[in-house]
């Protein structure tokens, strides 16, 4: 086989390259919402007071809303089967008692290695009313990527299904074994650890004393830059979710939020399916349908039987939403469907504009946030007189923002493009054991600096233009390049290397390696991609090799990445 050729590639380019901004207004016009003086854009929404006791934890939190939620609070999509509102609380409960009695005490941290399943929230509000700290991972994680998870935050125990026990054996880390349903459940002795846990008698003597500033999870994100990081929230970060993203969204619509069906096809262990399935809807007595994975007959068969009222979605699911519609449905298919939306990455016009057409009696709305704001940013709000499908919403209420040019740090008024940054009581406490990537991230006042480029129009929405982070939005997925990076540079054969994001109309993104061959190796692109599918969760998977001469890198040695994309992009 011939050696693949190298692409010739410019690695003295300039690394920032300025988004036109729009003409900017004068001072003397400035809105309400901006202040000329300090550059802070404040929310257009009253602001809604948090709890001032110290002493309060999320579920707690949560369950003190006092609403006649439907008898099904949470129901598994393929088979029907259900867990109630009124045996919710008392599961949870009953689960913080059997860890309890099982050796497992505050501050131990808990790893949730699950598919979406009924039992998530137990599983994971469980955890946190004992006073233990939960960590996510997708199912699909690697033996090494879990190896350093739970390395890194210490995990003693996991939550998994019967696919992943032996990784976790393998790694000396006991694990309690989750049925899919309560169906197949009943059925397996190995889910027994399990049951008793759910239906133990609640006895947890004596309480622990939790504090809204004590850590609750532990959940992993690229940042702005470098490899995957502890991102450490705590229960006031999640009561900040709960209440100034999800029950303050409803609370804009008319109609009670018992009538509400959820579809969760997100995943939960994920931020934005998170602060929604297993938080914040279960305060509001709205119906949560569950499926494990994605497939479009099915999710349509699902909000037809289920009749689905609200369907949280990622762009690679909106767009074979839409594509699915046009292929024709039935005559009442997705009648039920009021409101569809989309987080997690940016929506192209074309992509809009096709949804809107096709499916024009959905309502559309966009939004904006990140792990280390606890999924609280900004939400789309669509009226009769104002309809703004393409912008990522209003500021939340309580929530700040600057937009700054990143190349003099100077803020910007409305209508200018810079870079975004949040301040509010939904910021992470800081990254896990990584005071120097907390520092970057979130300065000395306590602003984060999203990496993500912005600007405010004239009515206060935001609009996502681009970003100067590097993270890959794969189907919703973040990867962080570096993570990849570090498993290629390992190769024998392989020099330098970086890792960029390509545009993919059915994913989003696909990772592409840029990759610097060693003297006489004849290393071929397969080669390099069974390398890093060999050690990385399966959407991780680089899915191009480009081999070059060299890496674009700045002076001080940091990969250019934007102009990586910008020479993907422009291939396509």
């Amino acid at each position: 086989m011939a050696t693949p050729s190298n692409t010739n590639f410019n690695s003295h380019i300039s690394g920032k390259q300025s988004i036109q901004n729009q003409k900017a207004l004068p001072a003397e016009q400035s809105p309400w919402w901006f202040s000329p003086e300090t550059g802070i854009y404040q929310s257009k929404h009253l602001s809604i007071d948090l709890p001032s006791d110290p002493y309060l934890d999320v579920v707690s939190f949560i369950f003190s809303y006092q609403h006649d939620g439907v008898s099904s609070a949470l129901i598994g999509s393929s088979c029907g089967s259900a867990i109630s509102y009124s045996q919710l609380y008392s599961s949870v409960k009953s689960m913080a008692s059997g860890l309890q009695r099982m050796g497992i005490s505050q501050g131990d941290v808990i790893l949730l290695l699950l598919p979406n399943s009924i039992y998530y929230p137990i599983a994971f509000l469980g955890v946190l009313y004992l006073g233990a700290i939960v960590t996510t991972m997708n199912p699909l994680s690697s033996v090494a990527e879990i190896k350093k998870q739970t390395a890194d935050t210490k995990a003693c125990h996991a939550f998994t299904g019967p696919e992943n026990a032996d990784k976790l054996q393998a790694l000396g880390i006991p694990a309690i074994l989750v049925p899919e349903n309560a169906i197949s459940g009943l059925k397996e002795d190995i889910f027994s650890v399990f049951y008793k846990l759910i239906c133990s008698s609640f006895d947890l003597a004596p309480r622990p004393v939790i504090k809204q500033q004590d850590t609750a999870a532990i959940m992993y994100s690229s940042g702005t830059t470098g490899v995957s990081k502890g991102v450490m929230l705590t229960h006031r970060n999640f009561i900040a979710t709960v209440a100034h993203f999800v029950r303050f969204e409803a609370s804009q619509y008319e109609g009670s939020s018992l009538d509400n069906v959820y579809l969760a096809v997100l995943p939960l262990f994920h931020i934005y399916g998170l602060s929604l399935f297993v938080m914040g809807l279960l305060s509001l007595g709205s119906r949560v349908v569950v499926t494990k994975r994605f497939d479009v007959n099915e999710v349509i068969r699902a909000i037809d039987r289920y009749k689905v009222t609200h369907f949280p979605v990622v762009p690679p699911i909106l767009t074979a939403l839409t594509t699915r519609a046009k292929d024709g449905l039935a005559p009442h298919s997705l009648k039920s469907l009021k409101q569809v939306s989309c987080g997690a990455a940016l929506l192209s016009m074309k992509t809009i504009e096709d949804f809107v057409q096709t499916l024009p009696h959905i309502d559309l709305i966009q939004g904006y946030g990140m792990t280390e704001t606890t999924a609280v940013g900004t939400r789309g709000f669509n009226t009769e007189k104002l309809r703004k499908p393409s912008s990522i919403g209003l500021l939340a209420p309580n929530m700040q923002a600057k937009v700054v040019d990143w190349n003099t740090g100077s803020p910007l008024p409305p209508t200018s493009t810079g870079e975004l940054w949040l301040h509010g009581p939904g910021i992470m406490k800081g990254y896990l054991n990584n005071a120097k990537a907390t520092l970057s991230t979130i300065d000395e006042e306590g602003w984060l600096h999203t990496g993500d480029i912005v600007f405010f129009d004239e009515d206060g929405y935001l609009h996502l233009q681009d970003r100067l982070k590097d993270a890959i939005k794969y189907k919703g997925f973040q990867i962080a390049p570096a993570d990849l990076e570090g498993v290629l540079i390992n190769h024998p054969e392989i020099l330098d290397v970086a890792v960029a994001g390509a545009m993919d109309e059915e994913s989003g993104e696909v990772p592409v390696a840029f990759v610097v061959r060693k003297h006489r190796s004849e290393l071929n692109h397969e080669a390099v991609m069974d390398f890093v599918a060999a050690q990385v969760a399966p959407y991780k998977k680089v899915r191009k090799v480009v081999f070059v001469d060299s890496i674009p890198k700045s002076l001080a040695g940091k990969i250019l990445r934007r102009e990586l994309r910008k020479f993907l992009n422009s291939r396509l």
